[in-house]
């Protein structure tokens, strides 16, 4: 069995004058947010294996406040990540099969309409992921990451 971690990003500041919505901050708010993922990650013993992340300065946040709990892992840098759909996402996946416990870090609605579409195999059956949220998604099989092919194993938010 093969484990697709979700955890999207946990509450930012809102953009300052001029500032672009990729450098927003996480808020104080979301800091505690993102350690409690951390704990309930490590509580839960899914550390992964790798990480793929948004380079969105949120994400950065909440992955470093995550990792500082679960302990530090593999992390590429992964630019697609920032307003993937959710087919950019079953991709990366798959490109990453290799991996027993994959993590992406991101942001809605990818995230949310690819826990939808990997489950149920329609993106129209999301119901939400909120800020900090992790869904956690076991493949099944040793093929390829197509819709439809994994079960919801657990999800948590803050």
């Amino acid at each position: 069995m093969r484990e697709l971690i979700l955890l999207r990003h946990a509450h930012a500041e809102p953009a300052l004058v001029g500032q672009a919505d990729f450098d927003r901050p996480l808020s104080p708010h979301g800091m505690a947010e993102a350690e409690a993922a951390g704990r309930w990650i490590a509580e839960q013993r899914l550390v992964p294996d790798r990480v793929l992340y948004s380079p969105a300065r949120r994400t950065r946040e909440t992955l470093e406040a995550v990792l500082a709990i679960t302990g530090y892992v593999e992390q590429r840098l992964e630019p697609s990540i920032y307003e993937a759909t959710a087919g950019t996402l079953i991709g990366l996946t798959d490109a990453h099969r290799d991996v027993d416990r994959l993590m992406l870090v991101g942001h809605n609605p990818g995230l949310e309409r690819v826990a939808a579409l990997l489950h149920s195999g329609r993106t129209g059956d999301y119901r939400g992921m909120p800020p900090a949220g992790v869904a956690v998604l076991t493949l099944s099989g040793e093929g390829p990451v197509e819709p439809g092919v994994a079960t919801l194993s657990a999800f948590w938010w803050p």
